[in-house]
């Protein structure tokens, strides 16, 4: 079993790179927006009622994979490195799948802010994320997400054994993820 991570801010690439992955790997993907957009029928994501059915839906994900025979996982999240929430969220989801005899991989990306604004607007990710379809309201959360949060590790903020960090500015999805497939040879 295999679970790969790909984390970094909005827009930067995680769901398309994650889709090439799985095109090119036998990894399933579960990108974060799964859940969003099913729970978004019902409430709003920032609510304490969309958030619970989120985490609810994700960690029975989790386990059921986890516990099966399949080839991997690949998901896809937001981590915000300066809340120790997700760090301790992160680290609940690999004791998970490692505590199944798993191997955990991660992999982040960063992009410019410029790219990020352009990517915003793809298709792809329209396409995918419903709730991404007003650009003005995504892009403000987008800007303003720079002011709370920062969504990439400080230079040598995350130790883990099997972790590499991209700046796909110019690279294409294609060409992230053969990058990830021979770098942990999955």
């Amino acid at each position: 079993m295999n679970f790969v991570l790909i984390t970094g801010p909005q827009a930067v690439g995680k769901m398309t790179v994650g889709q090439e992955l799985a095109r090119i790997t036998e990894l399933k993907l579960f990108h974060n927006h799964m859940t969003i957009e099913l729970v978004n029928h019902f409430f709003d994501y920032g609510t304490k009622e969309g958030k619970r059915l989120v985490n609810l839906f994700r960690q029975e994900i989790f386990e059921e994979v986890a516990n099966s025979n399949l080839y991997g996982m690949i998901f896809t999240y937001l981590w915000a490195f300066n809340l120790q929430a997700d760090w301790d969220y992160v680290k609940k989801v690999t004791q998970l799948f490692e505590s199944k005899g798993a191997t955990v991989y991660y992999v982040e990306l960063e992009v410019d802010l410029d790219e990020r604004l352009q990517r915003n607007k793809s298709s792809n990710r329209l396409e995918h994320k419903p709730s991404k379809r007003d650009i003005e309201w995504s892009e403000n959360r987008l800007k303003q997400s720079l002011e709370s949060h920062r969504l990439n590790s400080l230079e040598g903020e995350i130790n883990f054994p099997n972790y590499m960090k991209i700046n796909n500015t110019n690279l294409s999805a294609e060409k992230v993820a053969n990058l990830i497939k021979e770098k942990f040879n999955l």
